[in-house]
């Protein structure tokens, strides 16, 4: 991995659910180590984070991904991690054997149960499941000054 290009202060992470079990990863370093956790990472600079996060679970679990929904913004005044949810599209899961020694799809009455997942895990988890709708994505044109825009409402 090439770490030149990372922007340290954007992250994003992904809940993806399919057949009502929840693709997780166990990491392999920092806080989070021998931890079950949603897949994501950092977001390189000159790239979006639904970019970032379809890069993310490719690289990380061979699962390809498609962002609909923000459920979630964790930030501090250092930085920020946007958590979205996302649609399974087509992959086997399996390990990166790296950030990762173990990627499996567990049951989500199950993940939420479990000690080896962390809180900010299990919260991204229950708002991905809550009967209410995250913000998603609505076409804006804005000023190309920065462009690209994104917006997302309720």
């Amino acid at each position: 991995m090439n770490h030149d290009n990372t922007n340290w202060e954007q992250s994003v992470a992904g809940v993806v659910i399919n057949e009502n079990k929840i693709l997780l990863a166990r990491h392999t370093y920092g806080p989070g180590k021998g931890r079950l956790i949603i897949p994501g990472g950092y977001v390189n600079f000159g790239e979006t984070p639904q970019e970032a996060l379809r890069r993310e679970y490719i690289e990380e679990t061979g699962v390809l991904v498609e962002p609909t929904e923000i459920i979630g913004i964790r930030f501090n005044m250092h930085d920020w991690y946007v958590i979205f949810k996302a649609e399974y599209v087509s992959g086997e899961a399996r390990s990166d054997n790296d950030e990762n020694s173990e990627v499996l799809w567990l049951d989500v009455d199950e993940a939420l149960a479990r000690d080896d997942v962390p809180e900010l895990t299990k919260k991204a988890i229950e708002s991905a499941v809550s009967c209410g709708h995250g913000l998603h994505y609505e076409h804006y044109e804005g000023s190309r000054r920065h462009a690209p825009y994104f917006l997302y409402c309720i």
